[in-house]
């Protein structure tokens, strides 16, 4: 989570500087006191309002039943909650009726999991390294996942989902009726939402003649309209949007073929609407 959350703070143009330790790092936007924790101890400081913004998962909100307001999901870090088991202890690919012991540090969710599943279970707390604890101290797990490949090497198998989760920004929400604090939060978040809707969008340009120009900016999926610019001597017109990145490849196609030309595809850092 780290190092994907300093790469946003960067990009919104916001610097972060390390202290000796790395645990107090500043940021060179004013007013704020930064500090560096495990996301269980980010939530928990939000909860109690010791801090008043942060960046944790929400598989985390959910497991500690934190009060906090969620800002935005940064998308990042995406995981799934899941139950997973060795292929021996299934019955018939599904976890067995009987009672069993299942390994976790997520007690709350596994717990809510057990009830709505309607099965028994004594649940071990384990401190990382989850995965390791079946067959023989566990006979199956909840646990988090992001490929899935630590369990399959280790031998698991999915059996069932409990939710999924990804780097959030969250706020106390006695922070946001601060008359003095909710702007400043405000800001912070309309800065780190600029380099994501960025992120999801590059800048097309392209030259069109005028007989072509409607046709070309019909099919241009902008967040308004276009910026069409004459090009010299009347020689047509330069067309700039901000498109989606994923339409990209169809809509080079489709621009080629309406009568564009001199596509050029360059990066956005942010967006501000």
């Amino acid at each position: 989570m780290q190092d994907n959350v300093l790469a946003l703070l960067a990009d919104a143009g916001i610097r972060v500087t390390f202290d000796r330790r790395g645990y107090r790092p500043s940021l060179s936007l004013p007013g704020f006191e930064a500090k560096l924790l495990k996301p269980q101890n980010i939530v928990e400081m939000l909860h109690h309002g010791s801090r008043d913004l942060g960046f944790a998962g929400a598989d985390w909100v959910v497991e500690l039943e934190a009060d906090l307001v969620e800002l935005l999901d940064t998308g990042l870090d995406p995981v799934r909650i899941v139950v997973a088991a060795t292929p021996s202890f299934l019955e018939d690919g599904e976890l067995p009726a009987r009672p069993f012991v299942v390994a976790t540090e997520y007690e709350r969710l596994t717990r809510g999991w057990l009830e709505r599943r309607g099965l028994q279970a004594r649940i071990v707390r384990s401190y990382g390294a989850t995965e390791v604890f079946p067959p023989e101290d566990a006979d199956c797990i909840v646990d988090n996942t992001a490929t899935g490949a630590t369990l399959r090497a280790n031998g698991l198998l999915v059996v069932d989902e409990i939710m999924h989760s990804s780097t959030r920004l969250y706020a106390n929400p006695r922070s946001l009726e601060d008359p003095n604090k909710r702007p400043v939060i405000e800001h912070f978040t309309m800065l780190v939402r600029s380099v994501l809707d960025a992120r999801k969008r590059v800048m097309l340009e392209v030259n069109v003649s005028k007989e072509c120009l409607e046709r070309v900016v019909e099919i241009l999926p902008c967040m308004r309209e276009p910026t069409i610019a004459p090009l010299h001597h009347d020689a047509g017109f330069a067309v700039k949007a901000a498109v989606p990145r994923a339409q990209l490849p169809e809509l080079i196609r489709l621009i080629k073929e309406r009568g564009g030309t001199d596509i050029v595809v360059f990066d956005i850092a942010q967006i501000v609407v």
